[in-house]
């Protein structure tokens, strides 16, 4: 024996260099996928690259100090601050395939039926297709859905109130809340900032994701209806993973790239539609 370590670290400043290395290229791609997926827990980093959940503590900690990233509880989100689009900018983003998607879920409502539009401007556009309709029951959140059935005389509408998020036209909180637990469904329709298939419904307040949970619970049927640049992406720190965990629908066009379908496709519970 030559007396010389020869194990995978290495000993002495040879093997501190490997290990610097090591921990130099796990935290830029803590800072890729941070970046790319807009936020990211402290298990599924130490999960998917191997290591403790210490380490990637340790590792979080300095990249918060560098301004790499920021830390939240349990985890991480990008610096760089997104602000949340106005009802008018998303109106402008994806038009076509929003009409489409709204072309399908109106065909999934029929004269009789009762149902929970969320707001948003895709629901705005069901809401649209719905003027004509008689017998319909349409409790929604949104003031969008509000305005487009406001003169629509075969269309009961129940709107939930509660708190207006100027923002978004849309309400929430508790009295939003509190009104929904006095009514059900037979369908609902559901809008997202971001859609990822562990995660749930991104949004950017915590009072957004309650409410979409509360509307998935008080349906039979629930319909997810997001464009493909929704998919895959994390674009706030709010989420709703209730409407996911049992067996509802996504509805987004046929521009989705197989890769962004793939993870939707391998849920049991979920069945993709494209239009």
């Amino acid at each position: 024996m030559d007396g010389v370590n020869r194990g995978s670290g290495g000993t002495g400043a040879h093997g501190a260099a490997a290990r610097r290395m090591r921990a130099a290229e796990r935290r830029d791609l803590i800072v890729r996928t941070v970046a790319s997926d807009g936020t990211v827990s402290v298990e599924d980093l130490a999960s998917s690259l191997g290591v403790t959940p210490s380490t990637i503590r340790r590792d979080l900690a300095l990249l918060t100090e560098q301004g790499a990233i920021a830390r939240t509880y349990g985890g991480a989100i990008t610096a760089q601050h997104v602000p949340e689009p106005s009802l008018g900018q998303r109106a402008a983003l994806a038009v076509a395939e929003k009409e489409r998607i709204a072309a399908w879920a109106a065909d999934r409502i029929a004269s009789g039926d009762t149902v929970i539009l969320d707001a948003g401007t895709t629901t705005g556009r069901v809401a649209r297709r719905l003027r004509t309709r008689t017998g319909l029951t349409v409790i929604t959140s949104g003031l969008t859905v509000l305005l487009e059935l406001r003169d629509a005389a075969g269309v009961e509408v129940v709107l939930l109130g509660g708190t207006l998020r100027r923002v978004s036209q849309g309400f929430a909180g508790p009295l939003a809340e509190l009104a929904l637990t006095r009514l059900s469904a037979g369908k609902v329709f559901l809008g997202a900032d971001g859609l990822d298939a562990r995660r749930g419904i991104c949004e950017a307040s915590l009072a957004q994701t309650a409410l979409k949970e509360l509307m998935a619970e008080r349906a039979r049927e629930v319909y997810v209806l997001a464009d493909s640049s929704k998919l895959g992406q994390a674009p706030f720190t709010a989420w709703a993973p209730g409407p996911l965990r049992r067996p509802w629908t996504l509805v987004t066009d046929t521009g989705a790239a197989p890769e962004r379908l793939a993870p939707f496709r391998e849920l049991p519970a979920c069945t993709v539609v494209t239009v």
